[in-house]
């Protein structure tokens, strides 16, 4: 079978779109997160953040 550059770059026209998707699909599936996840994300943001302005009060004078 004697493949010329056509007819590869036919098959990449085609299957490259669909390998796109099929990573696109897969990276913002497994990017997600949970809401109980998200949320202890934000009460730690917010107890550091509580945490550094006490620091700071602290500290001036």
């Amino acid at each position: 079978m004697d493949l010329d550059f056509s007819s590869l770059q036919g098959v990449m026209v085609i299957i490259g779109p669909i390998v796109l998707a099929a990573v696109l699909l897969w990276a913002v599936l497994n990017n997600r997160t949970s809401r109980a996840q998200k949320e202890r994300t934000e009460e730690a943001t917010r107890r550091v953040r509580e945490e550094q302005n006490r620091e700071d009060v602290a500290r001036e004078p």
